[in-house]
């Protein structure tokens, strides 16, 4: 049985998505949001999202970034404005999935109440290891644009030991940086002390700053606050990979003379085929093994 795919918006990342999931058998691909590409895809059908038919769709697959609160998606290839409103929502099959990149409250109720399953990506292990790779790579070329020292040898601190952390600290480190790496239990701080890094408890970030180059931030809470910020040497720089708004008191960076960046959605940045092939690889896993049981 054909499953029907509405592939509604998407940046860089969604063309090597698509891509992807036209090698699958059994699947029927619909675009909305792509028709300003320069060069668009061979036998997939284009349509206004005023012509898609919702009712019929098995997967909807969102932007990285979902909606807004309004519902309101991104369409990079587009000028169409895509809104999905409560009622569009309610016009889905049940047995109709939505996958996002992240979602926010506005799709979780929406698709809650409309009782269709949403599954943000970037929630899964698998993808956020996956997707931590390109954003180290990321994360070495904006320190290598912005400093005018070389990472070996250089001090980094990276707060926070998650998926994201644990990759940044272990790169840096292979490029001959001096890493620490800030978090809170006893049982990371004993793990990145056996990678051997040097492990700092969360309390205690603030009396380390102060012989820091780079201060990476992965953490998306406020954890990079004045009492850290302010012991930072001048040409200190803070980067914080954190979804926005990020975990740094930007506003007292700024009034030091600290150059603080928000680094977004550095996989689909740096490297849009290989975080396409990712989200695509996950997805097609799960359509597979929703065609074996249907």
């Amino acid at each position: 049985m054909t499953q029907q795919i509405a592939v509604i918006g998407g940046d860089a990342r969604y063309l090597e998505l698509i891509r992807q999931l036209q090698a699958l058998s059994e699947i029927t691909i619909t675009l909305v949001g792509f028709d300003k590409l320069e060069q668009g895809f061979t036998g997939l059908n284009q349509t206004d999202f005023a012509d898609l038919d919702q009712g019929n769709l098995d997967a909807v697959i969102l932007p990285i970034t979902g909606t807004d609160q309004q519902g309101y998606v991104e369409t990079v290839f587009s000028d169409q404005t895509v809104q999905l409103t409560s009622e569009w929502f309610e016009g889905l099959d049940d047995n109709t999935v939505i996958f996002t990149g992240i979602s926010n409250g506005y799709l979780d109720a929406a698709s809650e109440a409309a009782n269709v399953e949403l599954i943000p990506l970037l929630n899964r292990d698998d993808v956020a290891i996956y997707n931590s790779i390109p954003t180290a790579e990321g994360m070495i070329m904006m320190a290598i644009e912005h400093t005018d020292y070389t990472i070996h040898s250089s001090r980094v601190i990276v707060v926070g030991f998650g998926r994201v952390g644990n990759t940044v600290a272990n790169k840096f480190a292979a490029l001959g940086a001096e890493v620490s790496v800030c978090a809170k239990s006893i049982m990371d701080l004993a793990r990145i002390t056996e990678l051997g890094h040097t492990a700092i408890p969360f309390d205690q970030l603030h009396e380390h700053t102060r012989d820091c180059d780079l201060l990476i931030n992965t953490v998306p809470a406020q954890v990079v606050t004045k009492d850290a910020i302010q012991h930072l040497p001048p040409h200190g720089i803070i980067f914080d990979l954190a979804s926005k708004p990020g975990g740094t008191d930007f506003e007292y960076a700024k009034q030091r003379g600290i150059k603080a960046i928000l680094a977004k959605s550095l996989p689909g940045i740096v490297a849009p085929k290989t975080a396409g092939k990712i989200l695509a690889d996950v997805i097609k896993q799960f359509l597979l093994q929703r065609e074996e049981k249907i």
